[in-house]
């Protein structure tokens, strides 16, 4: 059984390919902006470039544009394949990796937003249950809200530095740690916006 993993989130580009929950070829780069041009390429480059019996994207929240491209790139690759597709959050991936070192209590996660907000969402010491629903809050808001003493993703320096107190662990989700959350419940390939999206396609134009 083998699984591709697409995480196009956040400013990291993270594809790997998965041979019974083990990967077997991957891909992990903070790129920025710079996904569109190098997401096919990076799957093209893992063994049999990348087919695989199943595809799990990352449906964010996090970047508008990221997400999309990601999700799109799923699609068309299990239309192309035949294979089912399914989704996993941003912050649950994130979550399942800091608990591996987090050292007790929830474990806040912040992922860097766009207007000034994060998005941030809580879990407990396991990494695997959700505590809290994923929010948008601006980081000065958030920075008076927020108590715990480490936070974790790409939003967490930003808060620390605003909240003048506590520690910050960047974290972006890797692909290759998918199996730290295979057993979690699949999500629809659809994209977790967190907020309202900063611009529309012509569908979700018409429909509005």
């Amino acid at each position: 059984m083998r699984l591709l993993v697409i995480d196009t989130a956040t400013q990291a580009l993270s594809v790997a390919l998965l041979e019974d929950g083990a990967p077997i070829g991957q891909f992990h780069e903070v790129v920025g902006r710079g996904h569109a041009e190098a997401l096919l390429p990076a799957i093209a480059a893992l063994p049999d470039g990348g087919k695989a019996d199943a595809i799990a994207v990352d449906v964010g929240p996090g970047s508008f544009t990221g997400v999309r491209i990601g999700i799109a790139a799923a699609r068309a690759l299990a239309l192309a394949w035949s294979v089912p597709l399914h989704g996993y959050s941003t912050p649950s991936l994130i979550a399942a990796m800091a608990a591996r070192q987090h050292e007790g209590g929830p474990i806040a996660v912040t992922i860097t937003g766009g207007h000034g907000e994060l998005f941030w969402q809580c879990f407990d010491a396991d990494g695997r249950t959700a505590i809290s629903a994923v929010t948008s809050t601006p980081i000065a808001a958030l920075a008076q809200q927020m108590e715990a003493e480490t936070y974790y993703g790409t939003g967490a320096e930003a808060l620390v530095t605003a909240r003048g107190a506590g520690m910050a662990v960047s974290l972006y989700p890797n692909a290759a740690h998918y199996p730290l959350i295979a057993n979690l419940p699949p999500l629809p390939p659809s994209p977790i916006y967190g907020r309202g999206a900063d611009a529309k396609t012509m569908a979700e134009r018409a429909a509005s």
